[in-house]
């Protein structure tokens, strides 16, 4: 969450400075600042409350020819959005960006009397602890460091100041930097994707390090002053990638694109025809595949109910396998037990998911084998874990995660079929699967061809409520807990998602006109189970919106029925209906689609 830019070098700094922050807008969007400095020290602070758009206005009126600088987009945790909270923060000859948390702000913030604060920020704090410290003795990078060793908490942060214009300090702990090096320039970032068309190539900022940055080169060193060799890495995303590319909305382009992202989570993974899953990079033998008895499947959010939508996949696929999936806000403070011969799944779109992380750290001190499922390569949980798959689902622009919840639940899915060879579960039992999964993309590409319209058409029909249930059975309850949260992420209708079978145990007393319900229906053996809960909620005056891939009669208000191929991952064709949905009811209410209020991708802070 907030999004961090730096740059020093011989370009004109405001125009990168802006161009960056407009690509990391979707991880806070509640004010934007830069500040840029020139060879003289004197420094141009720019901030406004609202988007980049509103800082481009500004900007425009105070244009400079500076060629260092920071910036910043809030996604605000302490105090409100306003221009007096927006960073880059001053404090003396300090200018700060920081992304993170700083819990013992209200400590310091009491020992640092000689400071006169405006904001409410916590950020400010860390600003003015570095300037107490930062005397005509002491170097921008020591004030820094000796600042950071009093804070408690978690950060992001790029700092300049007046009295060395010829610098950028940056350090991390707990949230992601990037520094881009190319010819006589060098450029920070929290996300590659404000390099692009800057540079391929990068240095990814580990915890506890601290960077100065000059235009000819970067000097990477510990807490402790002393010396770190750094990695450059290529960044593997190209400018087409982030690019809306004729849609109206990233969101609708990350749906419409699943088909093609898909492939790329399977493409030289699956082979129908020898019915074989091979997944590298797991670092596991196939003796510790075997000797797997119980999976921990942690995530936040879309992350989780794909973990959850996957595990019952791996209990199909493998007899005697215990599987849990926890929230990871919640497991991070559980007293939990994770048995013997467990491996632990760590579901992330970003990989800097920060109570994801905290829960990595905790099952690896604990010894358990960590697998990563991770969209971001080069991300923190990317580098941490044991062994990892990539989903390659490409960047996610929108703030709302669609592709990569296809693309996780795929990678689970083979992960599962690759234990069960393991096993010696036989290629019968596995082959449907692989099956599945290779006509998967065909089938997602169908839906969105043929259903688009008429979802379109049922969605202007539900977009005036304010209320909604979303219920299935097996498969399509996790199915349905994650329908209910696009629904309330891009268009703030009320949408609770339930197991069919608890209607009756609580939530069916919602049922009234101010309701409208949403019920999924697979034509398998539960069929019959799922149309009872459809009826008991029609009697009681329900407005149900039923998506089915049944043809069998059905009483709804509304009924989509999908024609697919698919038996076993109907449920996945199913949730892209679901995402249609959202979208085009967000869409009918005038909501902004892709930055949706209150939300931000990537969440680093807790």
């Amino acid at each position: 969450m907030c999004g961090i830019v730096g740059y020093i070098g011989e370009r004109d700094a405001q125009g990168i400075l802006t161009s960056g922050l407009r690509r990391l807008e979707y991880r806070g969007y509640d004010s934007a600042g830069i500040v840029t400095i020139d060879s003289s020290g004197q420094t141009t602070l720019l901030r406004e409350k609202g988007k980049v758009s509103e800082l481009d206005k500004l900007v425009l009126s105070h244009e400079n020819h500076d060629k260092v600088g920071i910036g910043h987009t809030r996604w605000a945790t302490h105090g409100e959005p306003s221009e007096i909270n927006a960073h880059p923060h001053q404090a003396g000859d300090i200018y700060l960006v920081h992304n993170g948390i700083i819990e013992n702000y209200k400590e310091l913030k009491a020992e640092l009397k000689d400071h006169n604060f405006v904001s409410e920020t916590d950020s400010e704090v860390l600003a003015a602890m570095i300037d107490s410290l930062y005397d005509k003795d002491t170097s921008l990078v020591d004030a820094v460091t000796q600042a950071l060793k009093l804070v408690i908490g978690t950060y992001g942060i790029a700092v300049i100041s007046s009295r060395e214009p010829e610098i950028v300090v940056v350090a991390r702990s707990g949230s992601p930097l990037i520094i881009g090096v190319n010819d006589n320039e060098t450029l920070i970032a929290s996300d590659a994707c404000a390099l692009i068309g800057h540079t391929d190539k990068a240095i990814y900022l580990n915890d506890n390090e601290v960077a100065i940055c000059k235009k000819d080169g970067v000097d990477l060193r510990d807490m402790s002053a002393q010396p770190i060799s750094s990695k450059v890495e290529t960044i593997e995303i190209d400018m087409q990638a982030i690019q809306k590319q004729g849609y109206d909305h990233f969101l609708l382009k990350e749906i419409s694109e699943q088909p093609q992202t898909l492939r790329a989570t399977l493409s030289g993974r699956i082979n129908e025809r020898a019915k074989d899953v091979r997944l590298d990079g797991l670092n596991l033998s196939t003796k510790e595949l075997k000797s797997i008895e119980h999976i921990t499947i942690i995530g936040c959010g879309t992350a989780y109910y794909a973990g959850l939508l996957s595990s019952y996949y791996l209990e199909q696929l493998v007899d005697g396998l215990t599987i849990d999936v926890a929230a990871a806000s919640e497991l991070r403070y559980r007293s939990f037990h994770l048995p013997k011969n467990t491996i632990a799944l760590v579901v992330s779109q970003s990989g800097e998911t920060a109570d994801t992380l905290a829960c990595l750290r905790e099952i690896k001190r604990r010894d358990v084998k960590t697998i990563g499922i991770i969209n971001t390569v080069g991300s923190t949980i990317a580098r941490e874990v044991d062994g990892g798959i990539y989903v390659h689902a490409g960047p996610e622009i929108s703030v709302a995660s669609t592709k990569a919840f296809t693309s996780q639940v795929a990678a689970i899915t083979m992960l599962g079929i690759q234990i069960a060879q393991a096993k010696g579960v036989g290629i019968k039992e596995t082959s449907k699967y692989i099956d599945e999964l290779a006509k998967l993309p065909d089938e997602i590409d169908n839906v969105i061809k043929n259903y688009k319209e008429k979802i379109a058409e049922i969605a202007k029909k539900y977009a005036k409520y304010e209320h909604s249930l979303y219920f299935g059975r097996d498969t399509l309850f996790p199915v349905a807990l994650e329908g209910a949260l696009k629904l309330k992420e891009i268009s703030y209708t009320q949408a609770e998602g339930y197991a069919a079978g608890e209607l009756k145990h609580g939530p069916i007393a919602l049922v009234d006109d101010n309701f409208f319900e949403v019920a999924l229906l697979l034509d398998n053996w539960l069929f019959d189970k799922g149309l009872s809960a459809l009826s008991e909620v029609n009697a009681r005056g329900g407005h149900v919106f039923v998506i089915t891939n049944s043809t069998k009669d059905i009483d709804a208000e509304e009924i989509l029925r999908i024609d697919t191929k698919l038996d076993i991952l109907a449920p996945i064709v199913i949730n892209v209906v679901q995402q249609l949905f959202a979208y085009y009811v967000a869409v009918a209410r005038g909501n902004d689609v892709d930055q949706p209020r209150n939300l931000a991708k990537s969440v680093t802070v807790e």
